[in-house]
């Protein structure tokens, strides 16, 4: 049976699994969807047609589901869908998506929010990210698999970061972030590749080794579109090379993070 603190406010059309923990002074909305083995320490709002998924745990003062930061919402009927196995911590808030953006903010599993995050409305946020303190993703960012996001760095909205990206503290993106990329500055500029965090992560020396000499190519001019084929051709078995260029392919409104001049070797 779920507990809950006499202190908090739950509605009885909440639907909460098993084994679930409601601390004290929590606010649970009539639309929300709290799996097995969440734990709301104290203070949390969970509001609207928001889902939770198992094993989550979230901590006090944060604010789950309330309606997007978006002038063009009118009350329409959006979602918030957070994975399993996240930790959220103080002071994050998280919004659901808006007609315009699909109807829909989706955060994946295993990842850690340290204080203050905030994730807007219609962003899509891989697994296993780390978004550290105050961290602010405006809306329909999408953040891929394991991407790390240093303290106070802010993402405009509609940029892309992929999978294993590390933006440094206090980073201002407001351009796409290639798989594997590091960034860092106001404004953002590409410093190299995370290799830090590839090797952290397991992956083979002659993926890395293949990842950096496709770095060179593709920023030795100014044209990277015109690299592409090359480096297509000249790194065929490299899985970590497809998924940079199968990325920068992909439609995107907000261009591509570049190194500064000198800076692509």
């Amino acid at each position: 049976m779920p507990s809950i603190h006499p202190t908090a406010i739950v509605d009885p059309k909440a639907d909460l699994g098993h084994s679930v923990s409601i601390g004290p002074y929590c606010l649970v909305g009539p639309e929300v969807v709290l799996g097995d083995g969440v734990e709301l320490v104290s203070h949390v709002i969970v509001a609207g047609n928001t889902t939770i998924g198992a094993s989550t745990r979230v901590f006090s003062f944060a604010s789950l589901g309330t309606v997007p930061q978006d002038l063009k919402y009118h009350g329409e009927a959006t979602r918030l869908v957070i994975g399993a196995n996240n930790t959220i911590r103080e002071h994050v808030t998280m919004n659901p998506g808006t007609e315009g953006g699909g109807g829909l903010t989706e955060v994946g599993a295993n990842n850690l929010f340290m204080i203050g995050t905030h994730v807007a409305h219609d962003c899509k946020i891989g697994d296993g990210i780390v978004a550290a303190n105050n961290v602010l993703m405006g809306g329909h960012v999408v953040v891929g698999d394991c991407a790390v996001l240093g303290g106070g760095s802010a993402i405009h909205q509609f940029v892309r970061i992929g999978n294993h990206a590390m933006v440094g503290g206090m980073s201002a993106v407001e351009s796409d972030v290639i798989p594997f990329g590091s960034v860092i500055g106001n404004r953002a500029k590409l410093a190299g590749l995370n290799i830090v965090g590839m090797k952290r992560r397991g992956f083979a020396r002659d993926e890395i080794h293949a990842l950096r000499n496709a770095y060179k190519l593709l920023f030795a001019e100014n044209v990277v579109a015109e690299q592409l084929e090359t480096i297509e051709k000249t790194f065929p078995d490299s899985t970590v090379v497809r998924e940079v260029v199968a990325f920068i392919r992909a439609d995107s409104s907000r261009g591509l993070c570049r190194p500064t001049d000198g800076d692509a070797a």
